[in-house]
């Protein structure tokens, strides 16, 4: 298991506050970041995976913060899933700065929602296919 995708990009300045440090609440929106990309490494997309009436609510949201990260840093966040998908998908992350830094140790647990029932269901079928190839 453990399918793992990189995505870096720069600190905003409006994600800071007035001593250019990342604002806290910002990571969380960090870690998304890093799953939409986790996704579109495998050839899927929240878009596509919510118009086929499938959504992704985050049940469970834990963050270790170790070092700050300031305005215009370059990060990279790791994102690594833990186990085979069944009705819930979960993800460890690491938010590491250009001199690969550990910053922020983060995990989040999904549930796989169907969006016109408001249900959980099993992990999309075509999901499992890549990250299980034949």
């Amino acid at each position: 298991m453990g399918h793992q995708n990189k995505f870096s990009f720069r600190v905003r300045y409006g994600e800071t506050d007035q001593m250019g440090v990342v604002y806290h609440g910002n990571y969380a929106q960090y870690l998304e970041m890093g799953r939409v990309e986790w996704l579109r490494s495998l050839g899927f997309s929240y878009k596509q995976m919510e118009k086929d009436g499938i959504m992704l609510p985050v049940i469970s949201l834990q963050m270790h913060f170790r070092k700050s990260a300031t305005y215009d840093d370059l990060l990279t966040v790791v994102t690594r899933l833990t186990k085979t998908p069944v009705v819930k998908i979960e993800f460890d992350y690491e938010i590491r700065n250009e001199r690969d830094e550990l910053l922020v140790t983060a995990n989040t647990v999904l549930a796989f929602m169907d969006m016109h029932t408001s249900k959980p269901v099993k992990c999309p079928p075509a999901i499992l296919e890549k990250l299980n190839p034949a």
